[in-house]
């Protein structure tokens, strides 16, 4: 990190990185109109707060200033993506790691299931509907109300934190300032997270319901063995690739370690499944 929040002039480099992310270029007064709406009404920085903050900001190479806007450096493009990560949770790694692991446990244990209890088409297909809708929305529905709490606990803890740094400052006033702007930027931040775990939760949804039916559907559309090969072909894609190298990717693991954990847990849930299922 380029810099830790302690003083005012670093809660407004805050709000300007985020800022920028959004839009790439914008003026100097529009970030003073962003932290005056922050504000509620009154008056929690002034231009020279702001001015102070962004030649900090240029010098330390986050910044620059062409043509009269301000636009974010190479080095400040990626202080403020990890900004946003810890802020927003822009980055739904649970979602897809939940609903690929589920969707394609579910219909493997569907279509094992098919072929150990000799279920006929019919069977299957209601089989296969009901447990992935089933899962889907239990995914949904776990990240919609787990989401929203676990991101009320990340930003009172982020704030509380925020908030101890500043109680440092000896300026009685500016103190102030920094704790009441603060106050406004996480009551914006967790609405902003509100609209982000009903996105999280139809990503989640969705990943679980289409990484299931197309497996499924493989197999119930086309002539054995050929639907028994291509099926499990499906489902060893999407755990195998796809599941495997984005695990890898956002843990910064290498894939062969990653593919071993996940085959271990797969294979366990799958035979736990058609275990429960047998009882």
């Amino acid at each position: 990190m380029a810099f830790e929040v302690q003083e005012l002039p670093d809660i407004i480099k805050l709000i300007t990185l985020l800022r920028l992310s959004e839009d790439g270029e914008v003026e100097k007064l529009v970030i003073k109109r962003d932290i005056d709406k922050y504000c509620k009404g009154y008056t929690c920085v002034d231009i020279h707060d702001i001015e102070k903050a962004l030649h900090e900001m240029t010098e330390e190479g986050l910044i620059t200033n062409p043509n009269g806007k301000l636009k974010l450096t190479e080095r400040g493009l990626k202080l403020s993506t990890e900004w946003k990560k810890l802020l927003l949770k822009k980055e739904p790694i649970m979602e897809v790691i939940a609903g690929l692991a589920d969707g394609s446990i579910t219909g493997l244990v569907v279509i094992l299931s098919a072929l150990v209890a000799g279920l006929t088409t019919s069977i299957t297909t209601f089989t296969a509907v009901l447990s992935l809708t089933s899962v889907a929305i239990t995914n949904f529905s776990s990240f919609l109300l787990g989401g929203k709490t676990e991101d009320i606990a990340d930003l009172l803890t982020l704030k509380y934190l925020i908030d101890y740094s500043l109680s440092d400052i000896p300026d009685k006033l500016e103190r102030k300032r920094s704790l009441d702007l603060v106050k406004h930027l996480f009551i914006i931040l967790n609405n902003e997270r509100n609209k982000g775990s009903i996105y999280s939760a139809l990503i989640s949804g969705a990943t679980t319901f289409f990484s299931g039916v197309l497996p499924i559907i493989t197999f119930l559309t086309l002539p054995r063995p050929i639907n028994i090969i291509i099926s499990i072909g499906i489902v060893s894609i999407i755990i195998g690739v796809f599941l495997v190298k984005y695990r890898a990717k956002k843990t910064n693991r290498h894939w062969k370690i990653t593919l071993a954990e996940t085959a271990v847990i797969v294979f366990v849930a799958i035979l736990a499944s058609l275990l429960i299922g047998r009882l």
